[in-house]
């Protein structure tokens, strides 16, 4: 924590402030809709410090969503989400009263691939008056609250991720889940996660996507997952961000999980978000 608190001075572009001690930080003195390389250095440097970075009153086209995201990576499109009329990069998540939805339980995104996302930028489009905040778990700071014994049961297994664990209880992907795992077949990824640029671990086990432990039985696999599921609900190691209109919200989803706070499904939300390739998981 401390090696992060000295970056404070260490930005000449941009003005940083954390928002709790490991995970989040808004970032003012930049539109992310014209970043020059000495200001984008200084962004991506922050987003590796604080994993979670909020920029306000950001203005911008859509465009401008692309191209501050393609800064950090190519863009993939979601295998599930409706995306934008003419941009497939760009994905829309939206709750109306009529038909709400949220994504409630805490997790990182599409772990079931190969090479999930390195990460994403959500910009707030429609808020509801109140209510419909997102609250991101630092699964670094979550791993180092584990106790030694638990620690070292995981270190070096590995665990299942699957498409199907998250979708079946949707009727539509439930009918085609042979399908999906022919095209999304499982992969094992290791619990404890090395991030490929900072190299510091983190814990890579999530409710939705995260099936079984290998080379454990099932009893003794799903109380270990139970154990480590429970660790992103802990405040002690979250952020919890308020939208107002024209955030935009960058997360690294290598090393964070994140949650939609359900409490606004009376009113209309939308987001729109890119997601930056990633790389194989190690």
């Amino acid at each position: 924590m401390g090696n992060r608190l000295e970056r404070l001075t260490g930005y000449d572009r941009i003005t940083v402030t954390p928002v709790t001690p490991t995970i989040g930080a808004e970032v003012s003195g930049v539109r992310v809709g014209d970043l020059d390389s000495e200001t984008f250095d200084e962004v991506f440097a922050a987003w590796m410090d604080w994993k979670v970075l909020v920029f306000r009153d950001q203005d911008i086209t859509v465009a401008d969503h692309i191209a501050f995201s393609r800064h950090f990576s190519e863009l993939e499109a979601h295998p599930f989400s409706p995306y934008l009329d003419g941009h497939p990069e760009v994905i829309v998540l939206e709750s109306t009263p009529g038909e709400p939805f949220a994504a409630e339980i805490f997790h990182s995104d599409v772990t079931y691939r190969l090479c999930p996302p390195m990460g994403a930028v959500l910009r707030c489009r429609v808020i509801p008056p109140v209510g419909g905040d997102t609250i991101w778990a630092d699964m670094e700071a979550a791993l180092e609250g584990l106790d030694p014994e638990t620690r070292a049961l995981i270190d070096d297994r590995r665990a299942v991720h699957t498409v199907t664990k998250n979708v079946l209880n949707i009727k539509e992907k439930a009918e085609r889940a042979e399908e999906l795992r022919a095209e999304y077949p499982d992969r094992e990824h290791p619990i404890v996660r090395t991030h490929p640029v900072t190299g510091r671990k983190c814990l890579y086990v999530n409710e939705s996507f995260t099936l079984r432990v290998a080379g454990l039985d099932d009893d003794d696999s799903d109380a270990l997952l139970r154990r480590l599921w429970r660790q992103a609900l802990n405040p002690l190691y979250q952020v919890r961000v308020k939208w107002r209109p024209d955030t935009v919200i960058m997360w690294d989803n290598r090393c964070t999980q994140h949650y939609v706070v359900p409490d606004f499904f009376s009113s209309h939300r939308r987001m729109e978000r890119t997601t930056l390739i990633g790389t194989e998981v190690k």
